[in-house]
């Protein structure tokens, strides 16, 4: 990793303690990796947006990887990363790019997922699987794919644990809402549910979801209900950095950079940022990226 620098792409949060913990994140694994250059930007809503994170990071560097730090690859991993990268090639063309992998959801991200199930079902006292409702919450997306990345999650630990219901919610712009996932595992007989979010991170979603839960609390007092929190910490997601880190020094790359099916969707997607595309027919990108 000698003349390289790993640049940590956020998606950036209007809440500026979301960046922070990104930040923190950078610092501990500077920490743990004191030979690697590792620099820090966003997507959206920060100070240190891609085209200036790209010139950060090439400053005195003869290698560039940039690591989306994003669980789903929507629309922004998908084409703005890649085409801020192609800018950057025609600003610094003695520095070689690369795009890593996004974190993603696999074997990784499940184990993480099991880990703090484990975790809620101690804190439920070790109730019956079979009778105990765990329900995966994620943040929601207009991309079709992202959202099937988490049912195969919930597929997974499904197969891998004795629940007889592993469903999921959305906490944002699809459905079904966390609410109405634990109406239907009470009416199907789930003495308690274990939440587990699928967010790096808290931010303000979390302070939603725990007001969610207190009102769930009161609206079902028969129920036990025990909710996780964001695993970004979590020693499994720095060996996942690690890893594709490493993997992109080696050619295990974004799929979307030099893609040409993502340059005819360009056009239309790097205008819109409303994070309210709901229909079905807006994915143009009918590829498919792991």
């Amino acid at each position: 990793m000698n003349n390289t620098t790993v640049l940590l792409v956020g998606h950036g949060s209007r809440n500026p303690a979301g960046n922070a913990e990104i930040e923190r994140f950078a610092a501990q694994w500077r920490s743990r990796r004191p030979g690697w250059r590792i620099e820090v930007c966003f997507i959206e809503y920060a100070e240190v947006l891609l085209d200036d994170g790209l010139d950060r990071a090439a400053a005195g560097a003869r290698h560039v990887i940039t690591l989306p730090f994003i669980l789903n690859a929507a629309g922004h991993v998908k084409m703005e990363l890649p085409a801020a990268i192609e800018r950057a090639r025609q600003r610094h063309p003695r520095v070689h790019f690369a795009c890593a992998r996004h974190l993603g959801m696999g074997r990784e991200i499940l184990g993480v997922l099991a880990s703090q199930l484990d975790r809620l079902m101690a804190e439920l006292h070790h109730p019956d699987p079979r009778t105990t409702g765990v329900i995966l919450l994620g943040r929601g997306s207009s991309d079709a794919g992202a959202n099937g990345e988490l049912a195969k999650l919930a597929r997974w630990l499904f197969e891998d644990s004795d629940h007889d219901l592993v469903d999921l919610a959305f906490t944002s712009i699809t459905w079904p809402r966390l609410e109405s996932v634990v109406q239907r595992q009470v009416r199907l007989g789930m003495s308690q549910i274990a939440i587990v979010p699928v967010y790096l991170f808290s931010g303000v979603l979390m302070d939603r979801i725990n007001a969610q839960l207190a009102r769930l609390r009161q609206q079902y007092p028969e129920t036990a209900f025990a909710l996780g929190s964001a695993f970004g910490f979590d020693a499994g997601v720095f060996e996942l950095v690690d890893a594709r880190a490493l993997g992109a020094a080696e050619g295990g790359l974004l799929e979307c950079d030099g893609c040409k099916y993502r340059l005819a969707a360009e056009a239309e997607h790097l205008h819109d940022h409303s994070h309210t595309h709901t229909g079905h027919g807006h994915d143009h990108h009918h590829h498919a990226h792991a």
